[in-house]
């Protein structure tokens, strides 16, 4: 199989390296192992230097023409129409097209890969109207759009098949041709560590409540200072995470007299020093107001750490019984639940062990082998 993959990011190129900014890159990436040539198609910043992951050397990169955003329509429409010329040419040296939406160019791309006679698949990696929602509370027409694309992407799904993250895309997108659910692990199989490892953690002394994620509004960021203030003096805060929230959440922070025991780290990639702070920590704290299924779940799983998550998207169906769950919105929940992980050995063990199994059912290797499997079939 020879395979074209788009998704709506930006890349960036520094000489003849080229680097995504966001981590499901490395997923995508994963899959020139299961086939016979792998392309990625994706907005070039105009801008060259690096950026978070590099692409493989094997991986091809098909640069589109950069726009800031579909909004701004004076930038966005020449581009767009750059778009598919050069998706066009793409099509020629592969015979699938893997398109991640729903997204308008995700659309027109689908269009153009069925009149050149290749096949189709489609993806969905989030709820589209509840993230739209989430980044544009006020401007209606957005959402109106936002909804508009999910009909199409929904209606396009009962002819090519479909890829979808977590149970709850799953029952979206049920009237599918074929559907396939998966979870975007980026957890290697020799990365999961062996449950008696957690017994080596102490929570007698200080303790680290980890969180990893975008610092944008759906993230809910500013949660995490509120659970903060609300928790015994021992606890301290780690953000991983970089987005346009990081100084409200400073200022919250500050405001609530907990500055001192916070940490805001930035970006932290999985391929670097993550890991090992998923190891060092007593708990992942996660608090979003919407989700798919947050690949920070099997990493923190992979590294036997107990988790405390809000009960969002497909959260309560990846997690089950190996995490605590919570309401979203609230700082009183998730703060009651770290306490009870400070104080319940048998707790976490159990969380621990839950985990562990489900996370070897849910590596990298496993996931995308699934993904080739039914995007070859």
């Amino acid at each position: 199989m020879r395979l074209l993959v788009y998704t709506d990011y930006v890349y960036r190129r520094e000489g003849d390296a080229v680097y995504a900014e966001r981590a499901f890159a490395l997923f995508l990436a994963e899959l020139r192992r299961y086939v016979d040539r792998l392309v990625i198609a994706g907005r070039l910043d105009p801008e060259a230097g690096e950026s978070h992951y590099r692409l493989p050397p094997d991986v091809e990169f098909v640069p589109l023409p950069h726009y800031r955003s579909l909004v701004h329509a004076r930038q966005s429409v020449p581009a767009m129409f750059g778009s598919l010329v050069r998706f066009w040419r793409a099509l020629g040296g592969v015979d699938t097209a893997w398109l991640l939406g729903p997204y308008a160019l995700s659309v027109l791309f689908a269009g153009l890969a069925a009149l050149r006679g290749r096949r189709v698949a489609l993806g969905v990696r989030q709820d589209q109207p509840a993230y739209v929602r989430s980044r544009h509370p006020d401007r209606r027409w957005v959402h109106l759009a936002g909804d508009a694309l999910e009909r199409v992407w929904r209606a396009l799904a009962r002819i090519w098949p479909v890829v979808v993250v977590g149970p709850g895309l799953a029952r979206n997108y049920r009237h599918s041709r074929r559907l396939l659910e998966i979870a975007v692990s980026l957890v290697r199989d020799e990365d999961v560590v062996e449950p008696a490892e957690a017994a080596g953690r102490s929570y007698d002394g200080e303790l680290t409540a980890l969180s990893v994620g975008r610092l944008e509004r759906e993230k809910n960021p500013l949660l995490l200072a509120d659970v903060l203030a609300r928790l015994d003096a021992r606890w301290r805060l780690v953000v991983c995470g970089e987005g346009p929230m990081e100084e409200e959440l400073r200022k919250r922070l500050e405001a609530l007299g907990v500055a001192d025991r916070a940490e805001l780290r930035g970006y932290v990639p999985i391929d670097g020093e993550l890991p090992q702070l998923y190891r060092s920590s007593h708990a992942l704290l996660h608090v979003s107001w919407t989700e798919g299924v947050p690949q920070v779940l099997f990493e923190a799983f992979a590294a036997a750490l107990p988790v405390v998550a809000t009960a969002v998207g497909g959260v309560a169906d990846a997690a089950g019984d190996a995490a605590l769950l919570v309401p979203p919105g609230d700082a009183d929940p998730p703060a009651r639940a770290l306490e009870r992980l400070a104080t319940d050995e048998e707790l976490r063990a159990g969380l621990v062990l839950a985990g562990n199994a489900r996370v070897r059912d849910r590596t990298l290797e496993a996931e995308c082998a699934r993904v080739a499997r039914f995007l070859e079939s």
